[in-house]
């Protein structure tokens, strides 16, 4: 017996029985994500099928007769004589056969299986699906680790069996549409595996169309998930499948009129297994039941994928048609307790069954049954023997006794999208049945809601307005649906009274961190508590990974979310006081009111890092410090979308980063507009639940230039600018004042202050003359400076505000500055003697006041980073970088023309290091609302103009050494060769054409022959006639390339460059330089007055005051600590803004055009809806009155009803379908007109807006059309 796929478990060898019971599945390893960078992605996609084909072939096998001979004609066949492809079980042998018979124990062994891999069915979409070929006694968990782990299907929530016909299978159109919309619906909610025959064919191909729908219509949504599950002897062409190193792919085709009585397999289905028992032909039909049923079994016995949950996996079968195998199948899963659905008017058995559940079980007769399997089964009814419709009777009578397990699915035109819902409350209505108590069937009930992430079921049937909902009922689903990431049941357990105060403790917050799905957050946090190496994938996939989760802690993810916001916040969580996370604070302690954590803060920052939109979503809209929590959560996507070593990963991180950058936009657009003091002082207000920070610190560090860019934020760094002076003042005035200071003592100058105090007058004035009570009340309430002492200021109080202001102290630096470079000019050009003078002393004093002011600045601490940190801050910044070459080079050449013999190299260095200082003064411009933007345009250019002079330079090396080389011999003087192969082509762009390559123009007197002239350069190679003798075309034909090249291609790529990156910058220049304006404002808020050199002055003085004194820094503008009381007001006031603006956001939408059309159209089809369903039900009672007339007249048929109904019953009847038929008469009627009515405004409304349209064309001088096409609504 050869290929004999024949046997049972019973036959099983003892072999093999205690090979399944001791040893586990082999594992074969993964493959890496990461991949060196010489692989390419096919070579990756050959080592993952190898692997898979490594473990088939390990741990699934068939049975194969042994041993072979050779027969007459040299053809192989077993001791039974029969050919290796012919040899079959026992089970399937001739009735002739006389042969001996095979011995199985001796004759058949295990191999592995010979047929596996991927089909690729051809045709236009190229579909594709894995297959392996099985042995009926396979076991379960082999499948089950197969699909999970090898051809990595995620565990199901749910299992939906379909069975049925699987021949001569006719659905009509509506029930069509009922099946595949429902069937995709329930499948891509749960998350559920679907499994048929496999096959092209009855209500397998049904099944495979509705997946091929859902593929084609819903790309981005979750795929199907639908396993055939086939017999291997009725395949068609499955001699295409076979290979024993596995088929990738193996190319199958569909041939439905060669099959003859096989079958094809269907191409919808995304996983196949071929079920072989040793029989072909219709022998095999049914040969896949027996492990089908098992693999289902042992699905059912598993729990749900998440750890959160204790639920097992369900089971439902869905019926469509089907003969007696298929009640077969619906009698064996009700015996078991499987739910079934049975789809009315599918046909056959499925409608027999549909129609006998009507009926009480005293009336489920053989009479009934024959009369209905006559009327469903139409021309087969006369192959059914009285025999089998006793047993079909016996069978459905077990059915239909279990209602709770039997739900009848009744389609009609209306009702296309509702098979989910009958499905799912199929399996709910089980699921009830096995549990006694009330309390925990609701429980169990939302619990699988949420697994199944069905909303709509839990929104019915669970949070109703008869219960009100305690918050600690609901923590351990709010738990589930965080872990399980269902943020609609988020939102809905918080409409119905969660609070995440009393729900997100430390031990529950730490739960969720050792829960979270694989994302990068999680790789840092493993880093942190156990792995050391580089490779992502590789620290995923070690088997210390559940441990590494149980050693997360608070501590952990305090120290990651501070690296990820940045080393100037404090850690977010403070010490906790069993000890279990402690945390440690690094400056100072916490106030008791910075001490008590967030909850939503919390929660927020949960669904922050693992890159969750929607829960993010959900969570920020809980937050009190809306505005911080969306600003953080701007920082914290972009440093890890920095950190991401995935393809894809930084695009979203990014996208979610820029929409919570819009949502504090939103937000403070919304305050200044309400109120613009307290909306600058959210700007600055120390944030103690984001790690001691600021909103307008964490949008720099976020680089958020839309944020830095509003004009709330603008006039914020405007007034820190300006100091306690007003943001009034003219500049001419400020400039006179800083020279003329007694100015400040009169009105010539405003002050802040000045202006307060005239506001307060002004209020007042106003309030006594309305005399309204109401109106002091509103004042106040909009003016927070109201509630503060304002003093007028004094006189040193003027003078200290007037040269403490930024603005003063840049404008006293430029002057200082220019003062410096002129004195600088005036040593080198005109001053500058072996012995310094006086002048070039005071230049040497001046510039060590300047490395002074830069030293203070690197030590210049107000973050605590650190000196190292610190540095690198520093040094990032350009204007940084040319202070620090420009005061290297100063010293370079000072020490320089200190010698003798190095004097004039000094010079020179010191003349190279004015030019640096000039460039230095660029930075004065910064400020300036129109130049400031061209210096970030200038800087774009001048690194564009880098990679053009790395393009321009190979020009230029490749002609200047052909030139040099046919045009001079062996010249080995350096300067000259670098003369003649860099210096004279790149003269040549700017128009300067040497003379030695042309015949005419060459001078001998201008060259040397020799070469020994160190002051001409050497001749060119000449003949005895003292002419040249290079080829002269091909010198000329090079020149004219090269300008050609260099000079009309080259510089107009430059001059393009130029002005693409020009148009790119100018368009954000505004917002560039806005967001720029920061550094240099808080530059000369943190610097001394005095400009140098008297700043020295203003040094000692900080040195004595800092290191001897050590005395406490003081409270600056860009932060500022607001009292508990004042706090928590600001933050009601900002989550009212906060609110405000998402309302606002859902009418602008819902007011826009497409919004209009949107409800008018979905308007439109609920009436079209409740016109088709009254015209259904018009039908169904006419329907109705035709059987009764039918009835009344068929006596044979109808005699124990007629028996039992009186006269005066069916005048009653007749009377109430004929008021029904009235009604529905009415009602169609009434709908009609609301109908037509709403058409006629539509068509207005449509009319009116093209109208408009065209009006707005016509005003931008856009040329009407002459016809307007008319529009209609239909």
């Amino acid at each position: 017996m050869s290929d004999a796929q024949g046997g049972t478990k019973k036959n099983r060898s003892k072999k093999e029985i205690n090979k399944d019971e001791s040893i586990p599945l082999k594992y074969t390893p993964r493959p890496s994500a990461t991949s060196p960078s010489s692989s390419s992605a096919s070579n990756i996609q050959d080592n993952v099928n190898q692997q898979i084909s490594t473990w088939i072939k390990n741990n699934i096998t068939k049975k194969q007769c042994c041993p072979f001979k050779k027969d007459a004609s040299n053809k192989e066949v077993c001791c039974c004589e029969y050919s290796e492809l012919d040899s079959i079980g026992k089970a399937s042998k001739p009735e002739d056969f006389k042969k001996h018979t095979c011995n199985e124990d001796k004759h058949v062994h295990e191999v592995s299986t010979d047929a596996f891999g991927e089909i690729n069915f051809g045709g236009f979409w190229k579909k594709s699906s894995k297959y392996v070929r099985v042995f009926t006694d396979t076991r379960p968990k082999v499948l089950y680790e197969l699909l999970t782990k090898q051809w990595k299907l995620p565990p199901p929530n749910l299992v939906i069996s379909v069975t049925g016909g699987a021949n001569n299978f006719y659905l009509k159109s509506h029930l069509t549409k009922a099946f595949h919309r429902g069937l995709i619906k329930v499948a891509q909610t749960t998350g559920a595996w679907i499994i048929t025959g496999g096959t092209h064919s009855g209500v397998m191909m049904h099944v495979g169309q509705a997946v091929r729908d859902c593929a084609l219509n819903n790309t981005t949504k979750r795929k199907i998930v639908a396993i055939g599950v086939a017999p291997w002897g009725v395949i068609h062409n499955k001699d295409k499948l076979i290979n024993e190193e596995g088929c990738f792919p193996a190319h199958y085709v569909i041939d439905k009129q060669g099959q003859g009585d096989l079958v094809c397999l269907d191409d919808n289905h995304s996983h196949l297994l071929l079920v072989d028992d040793g029989t072909s032909d219709k022998k095999a039909y049914g040969a896949e039941i027996p492990l089908r049923t098992e693999l289902e079994q042992y699905i059912s016995d598993r729990t749900l994928g998440t750890k959160a949950t204790t639920i097992k996996t369900l089971v439902v079968c869905v019926v469509l048609d089907g003969g007696e195998g298929t009640l077969k199948t619906i009698y064996s899963s009700i015996e078991k307790g499987t739910p079934c659905v049975i789809l009315q008017g599918s046909g056959r058995i499925a409608d027999v069954i549909a129609h006998a559940s009507g009926f009480p079980i005293s009336r489920i007769t053989t009479t009934l049954i024959k009369e209905l399997t006559k009327k469903f089964f139409g021309e087969e009814y006369k192959n059914i023997k009285d025999d089998q419709i006793e047993a079909w009777k016996n069978m459905i009578h077990k059915i239909v006794e279990k209602p709770d397990l039997l739900t009848i699915f009744r389609a009609r035109k209306d009702d296309q999208g509702v098979l989910d819902v009958a499905i799912l409350d199929a399996l709910l209505k089980a699921f009830k049945t096995t549990t006694s108590q009330e309390d925990m069937s609701w429980k169990k009930h939302l619990e699988l809601a949420i697994t199944w992430n069905r909303v709509d079921s839990a929104e019915t049937k669970i949070f109703t307005e008869e219960k009100i909902w305690k918050s600690s009922e609901l923590h351990r689903f709010m738990y589930l649906a965080l872990v399980c990431n269902k943020p609609d049941f988020v939102s809905l357990l918080l409409e119905n009274g969660v609070c995440l105060e009393d729900f997100l403790d430390d031990n529950t917050l730490c739960e969720l961190y050792k829960n979270l799905p694989n994302c990068l957050f999680l790789y840092k946090l493993f880093k942190k508590v156990k792995f050391t190496t580089s490779s992502r994938r590789k620290a995923l996939d070690m088997k210390g990974l559940d441990q590494a989760r149980k050693n997360i802690s608070l501590k952990d993810v305090s120290i990651e979310v501070r690296h990820l916001l940045g080393k100037f916040t404090k850690h977010i969580y403070p010490s906790s006081k069993d000890g279990e996370h402690t945390m440690w604070i690094e400056d100072r302690p916490y106030r008791d009111d910075e001490s008590k954590r967030d909850a939503a803060r919390d929660l927020f920052l949960w669904a922050v890092v693992q890159n969750n939109k929607e829960l993010s979503k959900i969570a920020w809209d809980q937050c009190g410090d809306c505005m911080s929590a969306a600003l953080a959560a701007s920082k914290i996507l972009k440093k890890m979308a920095k950190e991401s070593i995935d393809a894809d990963e930084p695009q979203e991180m990014l996208e979610l980063a820029n929409y919570f950058e819009d949502r504090a936009i939103g937000v403070f657009s919304e305050c200044y507009k309400n109120n613009e003091e307290r909306a600058q002082k959210l700007l600055v207000r120390i944030s103690h639940l984001w790690g001691e920070t600021t909103c307008l610190r964490l949008a720099l560090e976020a680089n958020d230039k839309n944020f830095v860019a509003e004009l709330g934020v603008q006039d914020r760094l405007t007034q820190i600018w300006c100091g306690d002076l007003s943001v009034n003042n003219p500049v001419w005035r400020v400039l006179i004042c800083m020279v003329f200071f007694p100015l400040t003592y009169t009105k010539f100058l405003a002050f802040r202050c000045d202006e307060v105090l005239q506001r307060e007058i002004e209020q007042k004035e106003w309030i006594k003359m309305t005399g309204e009570e109401e109106t002091k009340i509103t004042l106040n309430n909009n003016s927070d400076c109201s509630k503060q002492n304002v003093e007028p200021l004094g006189c040193l109080s003027r003078l200290k505000g007037l040269y403490s202001a930024p603005q003063v102290k840049f404008y006293g630096n430029i002057v200082s500055y220019f003062a410096f470079l002129f004195l600088f000019a005036y040593v080198l050009m005109i001053d500058f003697q072996s012995t310094p003078s006086i002048k070039e002393l005071v230049l040497y004093i001046w510039l060590f006041t300047l490395v002074s002011e830069e030293i203070r600045q690197l030590f210049y601490d107000p973050d605590h980073f650190g000196f190292c940190e610190k540095a690198k801050v520093y040094i990032q910044e350009l204007w940084n970088i040319l202070d620090v070459i420009s005061i290297v080079l100063f010293c370079v050449g000072l020490g320089l023309r200190m010698t003798k013999e190095l004097f004039y190299p000094g010079k020179i260095i010191l003349c190279i290091d004015f030019v640096v200082f000039c460039l230095r003064l660029m930075a004065i411009f910064t400020i300036n609302r129109t130049l400031g933007p061209k210096i970030i345009i200038v800087k774009k250019m001048m690194m564009d103009m880098f990679f053009f002079m790395f393009l321009l330079s190979i020009w230029v090396v490749a002609y200047g050494v052909a030139k040099q080389g046919i045009l001079i011999h062996n010249d080995d003087r350096l300067d000259w060769i670098i003369r003649g192969a860099v210096y004279e082509p790149y003269l040549i762009i700017f128009g300067s054409f040497p003379e030695n390559i042309d015949k005419t123009r060459f001078d001998i007197n201008s060259c040397s022959m020799d070469g020994t002239d160190p002051m001409k350069p050497k001749c060119p190679v000449l003949n005895e006639n003292q002419m040249t003798v290079f080829p002269e075309w091909l010198t000329i034909i090079m020149l004219c390339i090269y300008l050609l090249c260099a000079n009309i291609l080259l510089i107009n790529l430059l001059i393009a460059i130029f002005n693409y990156s020009f148009e790119e910058v100018h368009d954000n220049t505004d917002r560039i330089w806005k967001f720029q304006r920061y550094q240099l404002i808080k530059e000369y808020y943190s610097r001394p007055p005095p400009p140098p050199p008297f700043i020295i002055f203003s040094h000692l003085y900080l040195f004595i005051k800092t290191v001897l004194w050590k005395a406490q820094k003081l409270q600056t503008e860009f932060k500022v600590s607001i009292p508990k009381e004042e706090e928590d007001v600001l933050l009601s006031w900002e989550a009212l803004m906060r609110d405000t603006f998402v309302l606002s956001e859902r009418q602008a939408k819902s007011q826009s055009m497409e919004g209009h059309i949107q409800d008018s159209s979905q308007k439109v089809t609920t009436l079209t809806e409740r016109l088709e369903k009254l015209e259904e039900q018009s039908n169904k009672a006419l329907e109705s009155m035709e059987d009764i007339k039918k009835s009344q007249g068929d006596s044979a048929k109808e005699t124990v009803r007629v028996a039992t109904l009186s006269e005066q019953q069916k005048m009653e009847e007749k009377t109430q379908i004929q008021a029904l038929l009235n009604r529905m008469a009415e009602l169609e009627e009434q709908v009609t007109n609301a109908l037509q009515r709403r058409m006629d405004t539509l068509e207005g409304q449509v009319t009116k807006a093209l109208q408009r349209i065209e009006d707005s064309l016509k005003s931008l001088g856009a040329p009407a059309k002459e016809s307007q096409p008319q529009s209609t609504v239909e």
